[in-house]
């Protein structure tokens, strides 16, 4: 169910992400101000300063604006609709992809690229669509423990030293896989069930793109707002290399390189009582339990006439 966003009588206001990829903030700024800017009732761009919260902004900002519009990749996106998720002021998110792989816009079908992004905002329907939650933080395309917080750690390094690149998230990937030697050891209970596992890598699945790009299952059950929680059956070392190969390649296979569970909700458990957790691209280190479940319809976004995301 949607309904078309009269842009002209909205009060707008952009959140530029300084830490966005190649196609965030620079330029974006300026195509904003001469496309979005004379289309809408009011217009104002903020530029965070470092360290500030995100989050934080985009709440004050909800009080007085009827849009939000976020410049920047999937954590840049999340961190703004935390503040926008069941909130009763009706601010809707506007989404300009601006990372490296911006699953959550291709999820909604806004464009790949901040052009494409504000064509849609130009001619745009309200969406509500669901999110992930995790201990009250929502996550719009994944959260994972094991290999890839630690991935993400050395991806973040190479962007510092190198510039934001894509091959650098592989690179990243390889180079920490290669590296484990500590298995994760987890407890997942659901449906009144305990499983147990020893793993390199466990993640719970929110983005149908993502699954879908990797040729991974569950991508329908998100679509159901149901949650695939995806637990690797290597260990580290060389298996779980050969396993990510597999993955790159969409040959990874139910049984033999993960199991797979669908389901409402989890409650996580692992053997420390914090764990560095992925979330959306962000590391932070998050207290067990982890209470893993969907918001239905939590968030109001724009999206094109024909979306994805309706």
């Amino acid at each position: 169910m949607s309904d078309r966003f009269d842009l002209s009588r909205a009060r707008v206001v952009a959140i530029l992400n300084r830490k966005a990829g190649r196609n965030g903030g620079k330029g974006v700024g300026d195509l904003l101000a001469e496309k979005v800017a004379p289309a809408c009732a009011s217009y104002e761009a903020i530029r965070p300063a470092k360290g500030q919260s995100l989050t934080t902004i985009a709440a004050q900002a909800a009080k007085d604006h009827d849009l939000i519009i976020a410049i920047g990749g999937d954590g840049t996106q999340a961190a703004v609709a935390q503040a926008l998720a069941d909130n009763d002021t009706g601010t809707v998110l506007g989404v300009i992809p601006g990372g490296t792989f911006n699953y959550f816009a291709r999820d909604l079908g806004v464009g790949e690229t901040p052009e494409e992004a504000i064509e849609t905002l130009l001619n745009a329907r309200i969406a509500r669509v669901s999110t992930g939650d995790m201990n009250g933080k929502i996550f719009l395309n994944n959260i994972s423990l094991g290999a890839y917080p630690e991935i993400l750690e050395r991806r973040e390094e190479a962007y510092r030293r190198f510039g934001r690149r894509r091959f650098l998230a592989y690179w990243a990937t390889l180079r920490t896989l290669m590296d484990l030697r500590h298995p994760l050891k987890l407890t997942a209970h659901v449906d009144g069930k305990t499983l147990e596992y020893q793993t390199a890598l466990a993640f719970v699945a929110q983005s149908e793109t993502q699954l879908d790009s990797f040729g991974l299952e569950g991508a329908d059950d998100v679509r159901r707002d149901r949650l695939p929680l995806f637990v690797a059956k290597a260990q580290g070392g060389w298996s779980l290399v050969k396993a990510a190969m597999r993955l790159a390649l969409g040959k990874t296979s139910r049984g033999e390189d993960f199991d797979l569970v669908i389901a409402d909700d989890f409650v996580i458990n692992t053997d420390r009582p914090t764990r560095h957790v992925a979330h959306d691209g962000e590391r932070s280190r998050v207290p067990a339990p982890l209470n893993l479940t969907i918001r239905k319809d939590a968030l109001r976004v724009l999206v094109p006439a024909k979306s994805k995301a309706e």
